[in-house]
């Protein structure tokens, strides 16, 4: 590691709370990963007949079990459970039985449930776990701030690139430009979609990276105007070096030093938009875990206070460790922040 790569790294560590808040939402984000193996209404491993099965990645008819339809097996019916004991079966399951679409039809109070041995966090109105919603809700939440972070901040930089760059008539145009697209309502075109056709996560994200790649604009221009008549920079345009060689090698890697300290915040509100559109109404189709959706319910079940409650915490404490984690690198690669300052 070069030696502003360690002063970066240790300055990042000094942020003790920042340090640390990475690391829990690293590990928090890496186990929902791994969401279909930690709660799922299907086995992870199914012993029949001396035969292995993985019913978790596989599926299988209820025929293969010894039952009469050919339809998928449904290894929370009691007539498959005791045909699969009768053959000295056994069942291994993950360690919640529910997925995020699982209907809990046993239910013995009508839903929402409150917390109990089965449903650690209680159910919500349609009678599913909580507990799996939030696991399989904290992913795509994520996974769809992580994509709409990469590509916005990708076209971003190559926009503020270029208008710092070139500046003239096409940083004149191009500001123009960006003023009156960020007048345009998101909001209110995601309503008239959504009346139109049925939202999903690559439509979601289609429209929101429309928009968010403004974010780095200002940030990336300000750093190529500012470096662009740099002696360095001069000195490689007169060798007859490209300008997209000069972009690309010589003035762009100090340009993403301001950007990076940006991404983390820009994660943030990305996440932050899905949840909101979810809480309204607009965003992932009916059904998809969401924890707007979840907090929604929570508004609507005030007789169910642990619907709102756990919404509330999981979203509070997602966007927190992001915040903390953003102000982390903000520290790291602050060019006036002395090695291991606080």
């Amino acid at each position: 590691m070069s030696p502003i790569g360690r002063r970066r790294w240790e300055n990042f560590k000094a942020n003790r709370r920042g340090y640390w808040s990475s690391w829990i939402f690293l590990a928090l984000f890496f186990v929902t990963l791994f969401a279909e193996l930690i709660a799922n209404d299907k086995p992870l491993l199914l012993r029949f007949d001396g035969a292995y099965y993985f019913p978790a990645f596989v599926s299988y008819t209820e025929t293969t079990f010894g039952g009469d339809f050919e339809t998928e097996a449904d290894y929370r019916d009691p007539f498959l459970k005791e045909l699969i004991a009768a053959k000295d079966g056994r069942i291994w399951w993950p360690p919640i039985r529910y997925s995020y679409n699982t209907i809990n039809l046993d239910l013995p109070v009508p839903a929402p449930a409150p917390p109990s041995a089965d449903n650690w966090l209680g159910t919500d109105d349609q009678a599913r776990d909580v507990m799996a919603r939030l696991i399989y809700g904290f992913r795509i939440s994520v996974l769809f701030g992580l994509t709409l972070t990469l590509f916005s901040s990708a076209a971003g930089v190559i926009a503020g690139a270029v208008q710092g760059y070139f500046g003239g008539w096409i940083d004149l145009g191009f500001q123009r430009f960006i003023e009156v697209w960020t007048s345009v309502p998101i909001i209110y075109l995601l309503i008239i979609l959504a009346a139109v056709i049925e939202p999903n996560f690559w439509i979601l994200l289609g429209i929101m990276l429309a928009f968010s790649w403004i974010a780095l604009v200002p940030v990336v221009r300000a750093e190529f105007l500012r470096a662009r008549n740099f002696e360095y920079v001069r000195a490689a345009r007169a060798l007859g070096v490209g300008n997209v060689t000069i972009m690309w090698r010589h003035m762009l890697p100090n340009a993403m030093v301001a950007a990076l300290t940006f991404m983390p915040f820009i994660l943030n509100g990305s996440i932050t938009t899905l949840t909101s559109l979810d809480f309204l109404g607009f965003g992932l189709p009916p059904g998809s875990p969401s924890l707007g959706e979840l907090l929604a319910q929570g508004k609507n079940n005030i007789q169910a206070p642990w619907l709102g409650v756990t919404a509330f915490s999981v979203i509070a404490l997602m966007l927190s460790l992001l915040v903390f984690a953003g102000e982390a690198v903000r520290d790291a690669f602050d060019p006036r922040k002395a090695l291991g300052a606080k």
